[in-house]
């Protein structure tokens, strides 16, 4: 293992035995079952003082993280130009429109929505009762705040819907870590209330340049796993990953690290199921299957139950 590939990993420091809720997909959706998780690792040195956390991944196991190491990645911005167009799946329906293959009735799932200052100030008495999650824009870059985040984030909570909000990653603006920063300061949060869902990250297509913003397949894992790992450390949960199998393909060499730890947030909207999905993850936790409906937004599933989609927003 190479060096850079050992510091993009998170950083275990004690040997610990944890009981953790464990989110197992069997049969198309999510059962619970007790597991054990034992990590054998190094302890601190003598005399450190490092601050350990823990933060739960995908499967529902609890890992120690101590303050991450990062990785430089090059940081060449762009003149950004279109913020409140840019949104969860904003540069991924283009390809598709007219040629869609998925219709609502084919999409048996828990239905949600997500949407960013592009839908305005939303009616949720209106819109609340047709679905269980949405998800809100919250940031973009370290340079943008959704100006209509508290309506589309609070709305929801109050009329009982299960609310989260998401990060549009620009890795060639700024690194990982210092967006996630700005992402958690700014309504990327994360509270384990039962009713907020763990953050995500929205990483698709460049809607300003180059497909890969620039980088290379290596520097994009490490940005990525740098959002990832401050996000985990600040939260004590592992964000969600939103994007296409495609991108993940190009960008990252369809990495699969990440699938240990980062829920999977697929989009595609001509392939039944969410298609072939990036390599690793064995299923995915929600499926955009269109970018417009009936409701607000972009269209959403979750994959499981209601009381896994409250386990989610409970334990991350």
């Amino acid at each position: 293992m190479s060096a850079p590939e050992r510091l993009r990993k998170p950083v275990l420091r004690h040997r610990t035995t944890a009981i953790a809720a464990t989110l197992a997909l069997v049969g198309g959706t999510l059962a619970m079952s007790a597991t054990v998780a034992q990590a054998s690792v190094s302890a601190p040195a003598a005399g450190s003082h490092a601050k350990v956390v823990w933060a739960m991944t995908a499967s529902g196991r609890k890992v120690p993280l101590t303050k991450p190491t990062f990785i430089r990645t090059p940081v060449h911005p762009e003149k950004i130009t279109h913020p409140r167009l840019d949104f969860m799946g904003s540069t991924v329906g283009k390809p598709a429109k007219g040629r869609r293959a998925v219709k609502p009735d084919t999409v048996p799932q828990l239905p949600g929505i997500d949407v960013s200052d592009y839908q305005g100030d939303i009616n949720w008495a209106d819109v609340a009762p047709y679905i269980d999650f949405s998800y809100a824009k919250a940031t973009e870059g370290t340079y943008y705040t959704n100006p209509d985040f508290y309506n589309q984030y609070e709305g929801p909570y109050d009329y009982g819907v299960i609310r989260g909000s998401y990060h549009f990653g620009i890795p060639n603006n700024s690194e990982g870590n210092t967006q996630a920063d700005y992402f958690v300061d700014n309504g990327g949060g994360w509270s384990g209330d039962g009713k907020t869902l763990p953050g995500a990250l929205d990483i698709e297509y460049n809607p300003y340049g180059s497909e890969c913003y620039g980088l290379s397949q290596a520097s994009m894992v490490d940005w990525l796993w740098d959002f990832a790992n401050e996000y985990a450390y600040r939260e004590g949960v592992y964000p969600v990953i939103y994007s296409t199998t495609d991108w993940w393909s190009t960008c990252t060499g369809n990495y699969s690290g990440f699938a240990a730890y980062d829920p999977l947030w697929i989009a595609n909207y001509s392939a039944s199921h969410g298609g072939t999905l990036p390599n690793g993850w064995g299923f995915y936790t929600f499926w955009q299957y269109a970018d417009s409906g009936s409701l607000p937004g972009d269209q959403d599933v979750f994959n499981g139950a209601y009381s896994q989609l409250q386990v989610l927003a409970d334990n991350g």
